[in-house]
């Protein structure tokens, strides 16, 4: 009877999930068209940098391309982007991902009010702010891209809710966590893909704290619902970190919710390591201090309340910031740009070190960094452990066209479960262009050809940061032709204006 009822209740509540959505694993949120997805693969530094941005017709073309798919023909875009030369450029870059989801969520359990500035505006952070509306979150939408969380004291006002993540990890996993810490009756959901990226060394590690958490699909996968827990008294709470860092994160912000002292302890090797650190800084300015033991055991303290700072502002996204510095790399034409600096906490900014190896010269500001390079200096080849620079890295990958030399990069294992699987997908796209790509579960190799294919049509996988990844082949000397470009929505919506702006057809 009991199994009975809990098989009944699991269909209900995934009756429940099919009705409250429109989303087709189809219809993907950065397009307002259905298309197919391929699932087959302070320093004050010195510059003559004059400032070009947004101008108001790109040298670029936008075209329909239909697909076909399971016999049903479906519509797509893609752009043209003329091979072209680059001009000294500053470019102010928009706020960082990792620090505005992280910054909604605290902000949205402080016990005060926060005035959040600089605040991403793209697909991810609008998931994270409509799931906190939902929760009964209140925020005010100030001038000038401000906004205002009024905190709720670490308890959601809304017990129960239906909340679609699309396939924002950075909003679905620490939600899912301080959800499963809180209790309640939740259901977490979002894009076919997001259903296909593992979240269960998260949801072991929430069981063992004494939550409810239920697979509504695929063992280990989302959707999600989410009860009630029961506190059985457990303080050491075992996770692993070879998969993704966000669990990781995921489980620091949520368990100083329950007042009680933890110990997490981790269970082999924590990948993306800079990333804990974000977490960890953000979590100490909003007052709870966790110590870290050489990241293998973290220590919460008991009684832990968030409090907010009455004003934060955001970092610039220092992924985002890669391909503008590889740009003057590749180019031999300096490149600023502002909103991180040589104090920044996100360790992607270490990306510009990686390019001063392999021939760039780099200046640091206190919110500043600027890439060139001498146009007699080559491009050196490389073979780095990225395991530093996860999502800076993919840029890398295209900077190796420009080195004539075989290049590798590894450690790179979570590439595989990011929006798309990015070692198969990068290597797929790369031969496009006529490289030679050897792909191993946690690295890949590249050779580039002696001469690009031009006009090679770039597929993106629904995947931004394959997107801008490779409108820098543009600058290598061929056009390319990048499919769903609005695929930069999930993080950087004006990239391509923006991209363009820099750049003279040649």
């Amino acid at each position: 009877m009991y199994f009975s009822m809990a098989f009944c209740g699991r269909a209900v509540r995934l009756a429940r999930l099919r009705a409250s959505t429109n989303h087709s694993d189809v219809t993907l949120p950065c397009l307002n068209v259905l298309r197919y997805r391929n699932h087959s693969m302070t320093n004050s530094g010195s510059s003559n940098c004059s400032s070009h941005v947004f101008q108001t017709t790109p040298p670029c073309r936008i075209m329909p391309f239909s697909v076909s798919a399971s016999q049903t023909t479906i519509m797509t875009e893609s752009i043209r982007l003329p091979a072209a030369s680059l001009k000294p450029a500053t470019v102010a870059l928009p706020g960082s991902k990792s620090i505005s989801n992280r910054t909604l969520l605290l902000a949205a359990l402080s016990d005060n009010t926060c005035e959040i500035h600089s605040l991403l505006k793209s697909d991810d952070t609008d998931r994270m702010l409509e799931a906190l509306d939902k929760l009964g979150v209140e925020i005010e939408y100030l001038a000038e891209g401000r906004l205002k969380v009024h905190g709720t004291g670490g308890q959601f006002p809304n017990r129960t809710a239906d909340l679609f993540l699309g396939n924002a990890g950075t909003a679905f996993r620490p939600l899912t966590a301080a959800l499963a810490v809180l209790g309640g009756d939740y259901h977490l959901h979002g894009v076919a893909r997001m259903h296909e990226r593992p979240i269960g060394d998260l949801v072991d590690a929430l069981r063992i704290a004494g939550a409810d958490v239920e697979y509504l699909g695929n063992e280990h996968y989302p959707p999600l619902h989410i009860g009630e827990r029961q506190d059985r008294g457990e303080r050491v709470i075992p996770i692993k970190g070879n998969v993704s860092s966000q669990f990781l994160t995921a489980l620091l912000m949520a368990l100083p919710l329950t007042g009680q002292a933890f110990e997490i302890r981790m269970v082999g090797e924590l990948i993306s390591k800079p990333y804990i650190d974000i977490t960890l800084k953000l979590m100490a300015q909003f007052g709870v201090q966790v110590a870290n033991e050489d990241y293998r055991v973290f220590k919460i303290p008991a009684d832990a309340c968030y409090h907010a700072p009455d004003h934060l502002y955001v970092e610039g996204d220092a992924s985002s910031a890669s391909y503008f510095l590889a740009a003057g790399l590749i180019a031999a034409t300096p490149v600023r740009v502002t909103g991180i600096g040589a104090n920044s906490i996100q360790g992607d900014v270490a990306f510009a070190r990686e390019l001063e190896k392999i021939g760039a010269d780099v200046v640091w500001g206190e919110n500043f960094v600027e890439v060139s390079r001498p146009k007699e200096r080559a491009v050196q080849a490389f073979d780095l452990d990225a395991n530093h620079i996860p999502d800076a890295a993919m840029t890398l990958a295209i900077v190796a066209l420009a080195t004539g030399q075989t290049c590798t990069l590894r450690n790179i294992g979570s590439w595989r479960v990011k929006e798309t699987d990015r070692i198969a997908a990068m290597a797929n796209e790369l031969r496009k262009l006529g490289a030679e790509v050897v792909e191993e579960a946690e690295a890949i190799h590249i050779t580039p050809p002696e001469t690009l294919t031009p006009d090679a049509v770039i597929d993106t996988y629904d995947d931004h940061r394959m997107a801008m990844c490779f409108s820098l082949v543009s600058l290598l000397g061929v056009p390319v032709v990048i499919n769903d470009p609005k695929c930069t929505h999930k993080t950087f919506p004006t990239y391509f204006e923006v991209f363009s702006s820099l750049t003279d057809a040649a």
